[in-house]
């Protein structure tokens, strides 16, 4: 019989991945640092786990930027650098661990799923109290086909198949022998890992909230699922712009350089396209309008490229923990003609803002030969920006 008095628990850490670049998000900045609420997606796991009372600490394995961008580290937690790959990353925190004894018992989340929950925590260590490995699974409820191949359009089986989650558990001796003889293989999470070592991984019940941002769009169902949206308030705000064309300047319009035999003269780039754009948003946030926030006295905006100036002004919006829900911007000019640059101008748009280009709409018209725009002597371009702030 174990004496209770001196049984001691193993001890809990978590190796929190937060390395990735995040290209297929196509965010300005490591999407573990886009704003859910009132906080980063990063900062939704990290305040969790540090608040478990079983964890003792963890490795946040992350890029040196992303780790400055955080208030700070909570007690008995430290910062591993990234490798190139998921695998090479985990090793690394491992390598942090090296000082943790083999039965201690190890946490690996991915901080692109920030609805972890102190429920889902004591539901994978209750599964380690059993078993040396166990990942959170869910049933597959869609219908799924084959893509392509001989029998594209053809139904696969979902009752044999589940989607993965994270935090995967083990126990620390066994994560570290699976890398140890994983032999420069490539798996995409540790449980293949362990399953190379002939070890049987247990799935436990996941969590419908584990839902991981990977696309833009994922931001609008992680909000649903995390962000009480009851207490949203809409904010219009509109934008005005004009340049004049002068000759030996390149045009720069929407974010895009389009050839044309005059340029817009201005302290930076003079993209009135984009600046209609950042004031419509600033106008929104009440936040004065671009001039307040770049003023052309300053001599580090002369020549600059107007996409920053968006971008910050969207980042505003995030920071706010709000989101853009439409952009709507009209360009009056004779010439050059619109329409065809007006899809990619739409995508370069919302590229800058990180939105989907469902969201931007483009159109463009002429002044019927009035006026200054008419004269071809400058453009003009107007905006109009709707978006979602919370309610102070």
């Amino acid at each position: 019989m174990t004496d209770s008095a001196s049984f001691r628990a193993p001890r809990v850490a978590v190796v929190l991945l937060a390395g990735g670049l995040g290209r297929r998000a196509a965010f300005s900045r490591p999407k573990q640092l886009e704003m859910l609420g009132r906080k980063s997606i990063l900062q939704w796991s990290l305040d969790c786990f540090a608040a478990h009372p079983n964890v003792a600490g963890g490795i946040l394995v992350a890029a040196a930027d992303v780790a400055a961008a955080l208030p700070a580290l909570p007690p008995g937690w430290q910062i591993a650098p990234p490798g190139d790959e998921r695998q090479q990353s985990v090793a690394n925190a491992l390598q942090a661990l090296r000082a943790w004894d083999a039965d201690s018992l190890i946490l690996v989340h991915d901080a692109a799923r920030p609805g972890i929950t102190t429920a889902m925590i004591d539901r994978t260590l209750a599964g380690l109290q059993r078993h040396v490995a166990v990942i959170p699974t869910l049933a597959v409820p869609d219908t799924l086909i084959e893509r392509d191949g001989p029998r594209a359009g053809g139904a696969v089986d979902r009752s044999r198949l589940a989607r993965v989650q994270t935090p995967q558990g083990f126990h620390l001796g066994v994560l570290r022998r699976a890398h140890e003889e994983a032999s420069g293989s490539i798996a995409t999470d540790d449980a293949q890992l362990v399953q190379g070592l002939g070890i049987e991984v247990h799935l436990i019940e996941g969590d419908p909230r584990l839902h991981k941002l990977t696309y833009a769009e994922d931001m609008a169902i992680l909000s649903a699922l995390l962000v009480k949206e009851a207490a949203m308030r809409i904010a219009v705000g509109m934008g005005y712009d004009v340049h004049r064309l002068v000759t030996g300047k390149p045009l720069w319009l929407g974010g895009m350089e389009i050839a044309h035999s005059h340029g817009l003269d201005g302290h930076s780039d003079a993209d009135v396209a984009l600046h209609a754009l950042t004031d419509a948003i600033f106008g929104a946030l009440a936040e004065g309008d671009i001039g307040d926030h770049f003023p052309p006295s300053d001599p580090q905006w002369r020549g600059a490229a107007s996409d920053q100036f968006l971008a910050y002004a969207a980042r505003r919006v995030s920071d706010r923990s709000g989101h853009i829900d439409h952009l709507d911007l009209t360009i009056i000019a004779e010439a050059p003609k619109i329409g065809p640059h007006r899809a990619a101008m739409q995508a370069r748009i919302a590229q800058i803002a990180n939105i989907s280009p469902s969201r931007v709409s483009v159109k463009a018209t002429t002044s019927e030969r009035l006026g200054f725009t008419g004269r071809r002597e400058g453009i003009a371009a107007q905006a109009v920006a709707t978006l979602k702030l919370p309610e102070n």
